[in-house]
């Protein structure tokens, strides 16, 4: 989900659910299931989701096209 707050005004939300709520959208790629509330889904328009491993740490990377601006954390977006 997207919710208001991080440093560039909006920040990616993610958790682990048992099941959906009505009204998400599933995209499942790979065999993997993400569920996004509706109220985020135009947020999220053509975004990428990767788990990276890296030396300064390891976790998810967001590639929003509709950012216009990101922190250097990669959590949060204007």
């Amino acid at each position: 989900m997207v919710e208001a707050g991080g440093c560039a005004g909006l920040k990616y939300k993610m958790g682990l659910v048992a099941e959906t709520d009505q009204g998400d959208i599933t995209v499942e790629q790979s065999g993997v299931k993400v569920f996004i509330d509706p109220a985020s889904v135009g947020f999220l328009e053509g975004t990428t989701v990767d788990f990276v491993i890296g030396m300064e740490g390891s976790g998810f990377v967001f590639d929003n096209p509709q950012a216009k601006s990101n922190c250097s954390c990669g959590k949060s977006f204007g």
